[in-house]
Order: structure tokens, then C-alpha cells, then sequence
């Protein structure tokens, strides 16, 4: 088996493009084949070296390997010149105008025999001789795209159901060059939740968005796979082992797939939660352009579900934040201050000052005070953190230390 991610350099890697560039690796993987990576670069004023660049910076983000290319189809006009040439000398294609058109049989049908749609039958009525070559020789995309897989020896074109009305013609050449047609599969839309075609409204649109926002590339080929594919009714979570061993064409469903950032967040959180402490120590501490965040990790990991909420959530513990004055508001009043107080005397006494110890203390004046917790570990909260949000509030106070901790306090104190 040998099958192509073909994408054209216009930009960056969007999610549907990233699920064909997933399914035709996994096919590779699965079978022992070959993947071969093609950048259909003609269009040389969007086709910039920045975006082949931005496409492959995403493909190795996303862990999936090729095993020929990256190959220039701007590169191949040579081939695709005597490709041209030869059907025209054969009668398969004519001038007219400066540009050479393919010759369509007048009457009958072109057939495409769809692994996931069945048979697509497409009247030769309804086409029009088209052009595939213009008149300055540059070969048109559907013709250049029928040579290369040709020549490329590519047996499996598993492809964007977008590129559906394109088959026939493509068809038509590969059949004029006398070649073998390879098998075609084409893969359902993606949907945003509203059933809308997937846009930037739904969220994020690329692979580069969603690296930015703090998601698991092994969460993220997670999710991608069960966007029209389903070893069965109910897994949801599969090891990338596990794919390669199980994806199939034939369980791809023909029905619009629903993106939906929302389930991909929740299942990046259980990663999160399930990754090794030293290798979420490693991808923070990348990210970041930072070392020592191995005890803020541990103490974070739960809560976060993705690598971007670590530095809201926890940044506090790793350098001093200002008071965010929403938070202060909601929390330091009505006896705010005097509770305060008493915590910053709890917290000296305590020995030792670890989570345990710090837990004790906390609780202990709780009840001397005769509140509910958050009324004395809200304060707390915003007096070391600056905000209302943070891991465990006696892991955080244990993790500053005493004296961090009293000097936090010390300048909620003086701000009130």
C-alpha cells in the first residue's frame, strides 16, 4: 500500500486536513506501507516557503512520520510537460485557444468506486472537455494530481469528501495515460456542534492554534481519529498502538463529523491527569522556557486540562502576582481582613510546615472561628495568589514555605 498527504501551502494546517494527513498514516502503519508526502505548491503566490514550513512544523508536532518527500509538485512541470504532450500526440487531448483540453467521451459514464460511498457514477454529459493545461504549459490541479499519483505509484488516494467532484476528471486522465486507477476513499465534512461546515467561529482551526492552546498532540490524534471513525460503539480512548492495529477505511462513516472543542478539551484533561509527573514537568518546563516547576506540577495536575491553564492556575507559585482587583473585591470583605490576620498567626505557629501541618492549622481555626472554610481560605487564596483560582490552597501555602507564605500575607494586610 501506498498512499499520499497531498496539502496545498496556503496556509496553516487546518483540523480536517490533519485527520486525512492521521488516517492516511495510520493506513501506512497498519499495512506496512508507504506514506508519501507531496505539497501541492502550483499556486505559486500563496504557496510560500513559511507555509510548507508551518504544514511540516505541525505534521511533526503531531508525531506523524512520512516515509518519502516532502516532494515539490511545482518541481515535477517536466513530467507533467511530457504527460501533456504525449496525450495530445495520442489524440486523448487537443488545443484550443492556447490551452489543451481533454477530450471527454461523448456519451456513457466515469465510475468511482468509493471505499466509504460506495459507487459514484458521473455522466459524461454533464462535463465539459476541460482544460489541463493553460497557455503557458502549467499544468491545471487536477491533471498534475492524476500524473503525480501515477507516477508516484500511490494505490490508496484517502482524501477530504470536498475533493469528491474532482474524481472524474482525475479518473479520465489516469485512464488516457493508460495507467491504473488507484483506490479512493473520501472522508466525511467536519461540523462544527451547530452542524455548520467547521469554521474559526467553532474555535480553534488549526493544528498551530490548538498547539498554542496547550493540547496533547496523542490527544489530539485521539480525538482526530474518532472524528468519522469507531472501532466500535463505545471506546473512546485509544493508544496510538491501539489505532494503528485497528483503523480501518471500511469503518469510516459517510455522515458529517462533529468537531466539538469541548469533548476534545475534556479528553486532553484526562491525558493531562494520566501523563508520567517528570514528562508534564518536561512539557511545561518546554512551553515555558523555564526549570524548577516539578512541585507546582504536581500540585496543578489534577486541575489542569490543558498545558495553557498551568500558568493562570499556578503561575502565582513560581513569581509574585498583583492583586486582581475583581477577585479582591469579591473576597476581602466583611470581617475579610480580621480572619486574615488570625491565618498569618496560624500559619507561623505550624511545625512542620508542610501540606499536613498547614491543613491542621487552617482548619483548626476554622472551627475556633466558627465560618465556613472559604470564609478564612479564600482570603488566604487571594493573599498568596492574587486571584481566587488555585491548586490546593494548603499544597500552595506548603509549596511557598512560611516565609513566602507570611510575606504574602503581610502585603495583603497592608493593601487592605
Amino acid at each position: 500500500m501506498r498512499v499520499r498527504f497531498a496539502p496545498s501551502p496556503t496556509g496553516a494546517l487546518h483540523i480536517g486536513g490533519a485527520r486525512t494527513a492521521l488516517y492516511n498514516w495510520l493506513l501506512a502503519r497498519h499495512s506496512g506501507g508507504t506514506m508519501v508526502l507531496r505539497i501541492e505548491d502550483t499556486d505559486r503566490e500563496r504557496s510560500t516557503p513559511e507555509n510548507v514550513a508551518q504544514i511540516l512544523d505541525a505534521l511533526e508536532w503531531l508525531e506523524l512520520d512520512w516515509d518519502e518527500g516532502p516532494h515539490s509538485q511545482a518541481a515535477l512541470g517536466e513530467r507533467h510537460r511530457e504527460a501533456i504532450a504525449r496525450l495530445v500526440a495520442n489524440g486523448h487531448a487537443y488545443e484550443h485557444e492556447g490551452a489543451v483540453r481533454l477530450r471527454v467521451p461523448a456519451g456513457g459514464t466515469t465510475t468511482v468506486h468509493d471505499v466509504i460511498r460506495g459507487e459514484i457514477v458521473f455522466e459524461h454529459a454533464a462535463i465539459d472537455d476541460f482544460v489541463i493545461a493553460r497557455s503557458d504549459g502549467s499544468p491545471l490541479y487536477n491533471f498534475a494530481v492524476a500524473v503525480d499519483d501515477r507516477d508516484m505509484g500511490i494505490t490508496h488516494v484517502v482524501r477530504g469528501e470536498d475533493h469528491l467532484s474532482n474524481t472524474p476528471r482525475q479518473l479520465m486522465v489516469i485512464k488516457a495515460l493508460g495507467a491504473e486507477p488507484p483506490v479512493y476513499a473520501h472522508l466525511p465534512l467536519l461540523h462544527g456542534p451547530d452542524g455548520k461546515k467547521l469554521s474559526k467561529r467553532h474555535g480553534a482551526a488549526s493544528v498551530q492554534e490548538l498547539r498554542e492552546q496547550g493540547y496533547l498532540p496523542e490527544a489530539v490524534r485521539n480525538y482526530l481519529a474518532l472524528l468519522g471513525w469507531g472501532a466500535d460503539a463505545s471506546t473512546t480512548f485509544f493508544t496510538t498502538e491501539e489505532l494503528v492495529e485497528r483503523f480501518s477505511l471500511e469503518r469510516v462513516s459517510r455522515s458529517p463529523a462533529v468537531f466539538d472543542e469541548q469533548k476534545l478539551r475534556w479528553m486532553n484533561g484526562r491525558y493531562m491527569r494520566e501523563l508520567p509527573l517528570e514528562e508534564l514537568t518536561r512539557r511545561l518546563e518546554q512551553r515555558l522556557g523555564r526549570g524548577g516547576l516539578r512541585a507546582a506540577a504536581e500540585i496543578s495536575q489534577e486541575k489542569m486540562q490543558t498545558l495553557a491553564e498551568f500558568e493562570p492556575l499556578a503561575g502565582f507559585l513560581v513569581e509574585r502576582r498583583p492583586f486582581d482587583e475583581q477577585a479582591w473585591s469579591k473576597v476581602m470583605k466583611d470581617g475579610a481582613h480580621e480572619r486574615l490576620a488570625r491565618a498569618r498567626g496560624a500559619l507561623e505557629a505550624v511545625e512542620p510546615f508542610d501540606s499536613a501541618g498547614v491543613e491542621i492549622a487552617l482548619r483548626g481555626l476554622v472551627d475556633e472561628l466558627g465560618v465556613k472554610p472559604n470564609k478564612l481560605f479564600q482570603p488566604v487564596r487571594v493573599a498568596i495568589s492574587g486571584s481566587t483560582i488555585s491548586p490546593g490552597i494548603f499544597e500552595s501555602v506548603a509549596l511557598l514555605g512560611r516565609d513566602e507564605t507570611l510575606e504574602r500575607i503581610d502585603a495583603a494586610l497592608e493593601h487592605a
